[in-house]
């Protein structure tokens, strides 16, 4: 059977933590990295693998999985779409996904792809969750509570700011769906915590949630992918009520969000051209092998 050949666009938490999971993955092969610095000062575990600076540099990519900042994967599905590859991406802008969705699906349609977006745990396996629990319970109330853990988004972006060297954000869950944002900035020379903090809370990104900004001398020595995620709903079956469900995992942020990227670029390729989020696509598309398979030993 011919494996699938996937590159890895961008080598950060996300990607390395990809290349791991399809080097676990029989199905597929490694066509490449694609790293802005292309093989200058190539990684030694990437050894075995071609590292270019762009994917039109690499042969037969049949996906392309977007490790990239959140912000950059509409701008990268365009592109490489375009290029007759599926991609897959992590985006997380919950409130953007549908915009998104929408432009990206028109790309797919005329190169002849498919993109499947917003495919992490959350959104993404989450959402599959949330579709589930409210489909058991028409009506009724969800949460969903983040961490206590690393958010990798919310981190990147704080690190971009002006004046920041390096920066984590660290997700308090408060109940019912509130959340606190714990921010640690390693200034760069000459900023100030106050500057800073008005550039972070000025960001769409930290505006929905409480927001503390605290300077310590390193970052690194915080550094903590864990993560986890704890959903409820409460409601009603029918015209039954007090029907109630929970969800809970405790994970490694980035090997998990790796994971799914990975399901979905094969679940991809078992989908007409267009755009996809994870709750669009059959969860028995995400496993390999043939459905029969599947259903013999798990249904």
């Amino acid at each position: 059977m011919k494996k699938i050949r996937a590159a890895v666009v961008g080598y950060g938490n996300i990607g390395q933590y990809s290349v791991q999971a399809l080097e676990a993955a029989k199905d597929f092969e490694i066509a490449g990295i694609v790293r802005r610095q292309g093989d200058k000062d190539k990684p030694r575990e990437l050894a075995p693998y071609e590292v270019v600076d762009d994917i039109t540099k690499l042969k037969d990519v049949d996906v392309a999985i977007l490790a990239t900042p959140t912000r950059k994967c509409p701008e990268y599905s365009e592109k490489i779409t375009a290029l007759g590859i599926n991609t897959v991406d992590s985006f997380d802008i919950h409130g953007s996904i549908l915009d998104y969705r929408t432009k990206q699906m028109e790309n797919n349609k005329r190169t002849n792809t498919v993109s499947v977006i917003s495919a992490g745990w959350d959104p993404g396996s989450d959402s599959i969750v949330r579709v589930l629990l409210e489909s058991l319970a028409p009506e009724g109330l969800s949460y969903t509570n983040f961490g206590p853990g690393r958010s990798m988004g919310h981190s990147v972006v704080a690190r971009s700011k002006k004046g920041v060297k390096d920066a984590l954000s660290m997700t308090i869950p408060l109940g019912e769906g509130i959340h606190r944002r714990m921010v640690y900035v390693e200034l760069e020379e000459g900023a100030t915590l106050e500057e800073v903090t008005k550039e972070i809370k000025a960001d769409d990104y930290f505006a929905h949630d409480e927001l503390h900004v605290f300077a310590v001398p390193s970052v690194a020595a915080l550094n903590d992918v864990g993560h986890g995620v704890h959903m409820t709903r409460k409601g009603v079956s029918g015209k039954t009520h007090n029907q109630r469900f929970s969800f809970d995992m405790s994970i490694n942020n980035p090997a998990l969000t790796a994971q799914v990227l990975v399901n979905v670029a094969r679940a991809s390729f078992r989908l007409a051209p267009g755009c996809y989020t994870m709750p669009e696509i059959p969860v028995i598309d995400m496993l390999p092998g043939s459905r029969e398979d599947v259903i013999a030993t798990l249904v």
